[in-house]
């Protein structure tokens, strides 16, 4: 669903308040709401957001004005019931004046509790668990596209009182690209394709195998630079693997700071991921993202921000008709963990040589 399908309330652009935004994790969630802040501030500058969420995630939102990260330290000096209580009352001596959970979780549902007995409004994200349980289950599923992510964090900053259109979004600037890369890659003609192979759960990951004859392709094509993502020591050692074998290929992991890997990424011509962070990532800079799903499926509302809907390429659902089988990728039929086979690696690459072309 699009803004184009809502009603959109008068924007009053000279309101301001002091808004607390809340989402701790985890990396593609705090990247979707990028887009969102950014539209937030455009729409309304006389306001203030402070972010509570890690201070990894900080660069997300490198160029945002009127934008401070507050460090959630939920595992040392901010843990449990008392260190909650502790962080609520700093937010308060900050002066915030209302707050939008984009988490709903329960650390930041004692947040609230906090926060209402301070007198400060909280509106939450309605996360759509009803809808999602009928769009994943078995029987008698009900198969639509959901609103997405992206409306939903929306939707909590015009129940604040401040309605969001994304038809005002603007994109930002490339970055500078990394000094170590430009030193591989210093005026190259080639077009710049990321390649984000891995995901939390096995049944999102396309098989190394089918990755390798993507890679073999695009390769031979000799007109793409592929640039690596990935972390971990068995991700890196696999993607340096790949960077060995095929010349065009680099990999990033180890080599780039989390900065610096997303002014690279401001930099690609196309992004290819699975369904997982790195694609909202490049999508947060407006870079085309072609994403390959496994038990999962974009109508839950995970589908990068402003990416078509062809752009994700999704299994043979006649043969596996119970996709999506979780929202997270976690949890499937016996077999279904080999539905993303069906996604061949010729259909990958000409999906992404129509995007880069």
């Amino acid at each position: 669903m699009s803004t184009k399908d809502l009603h959109i309330p008068e924007v009053n652009r000279e309101k301001s308040a002091h808004v607390l935004a809340i989402r701790l994790s985890a990396m593609g969630d705090v990247a979707m709401t990028v887009p969102v802040i950014r539209t937030f501030m455009a729409t309304y500058p006389n306001c203030k957001i402070t972010f509570l969420t890690r201070p990894f995630f900080a660069p997300m939102f490198k160029g945002i004005p009127n934008i401070e990260i507050y460090k959630a330290d939920v595992k040392g000096e901010h843990n449990g019931v008392m260190g909650l209580g502790r962080l609520a009352r700093e937010l308060r001596n900050h002066e915030i004046e209302m707050v939008a959970d984009l988490h709903n979780v329960l650390r930041s549902n004692v947040l609230k509790s906090v926060f209402y007995l301070y007198g400060i409004p909280v509106k939450q994200i309605d996360k759509g668990r009803a809808e999602k349980k009928k769009l994943t289950q078995e029987d008698h599923k009900r198969f639509r596209e959901l609103k997405s992510t992206h409306q939903r964090y929306a939707d909590v900053f015009t129940e604040l009182g401040f309605p969001l259109d994304f038809s005002n979004h603007v994109f930002p600037e490339k970055q500078q690209i990394p000094t170590k890369i430009d030193e591989i890659v210093s005026n190259s003609s080639k077009k710049y394709l990321g390649i984000a192979p891995f995901a939390q759960h096995d049944s999102k990951v396309y098989p190394a195998d089918l990755m390798e004859k993507v890679l073999e392709k695009l390769n031979t094509e000799d007109n793409t630079q592929i640039f690596l993502f990935g972390g971990g020591s068995a991700e890196t050692k696999k993607l340096q693997s790949w960077e060995k074998q095929f010349e065009n290929c680099i990999s990033v992991a180890g080599l780039l700071s989390f900065e610096e890997e997303l002014a690279l990424i401001s930099n690609l011509d196309a992004m290819l991921s699975m369904d997982s962070g790195n694609g909202h990532m490049a999508a947060m800079y407006g870079i085309p993202v072609v994403s390959i799903w496994g038990v999962t499926h974009p109508f839950a509302g995970f589908k990068p921000f402003g990416q078509p809907l062809e752009n994700s390429l999704i299994p043979d659902l006649e043969k596996f008709p119970k996709i999506p089988t979780s929202i997270y990728g976690n949890k499937y039929p016996e077999g279904y963990e080999f539905a993303i086979r069906t996604i061949t690696p010729a259909r990958v690459v000409k999906k992404i040589n129509s995007v880069l072309n």
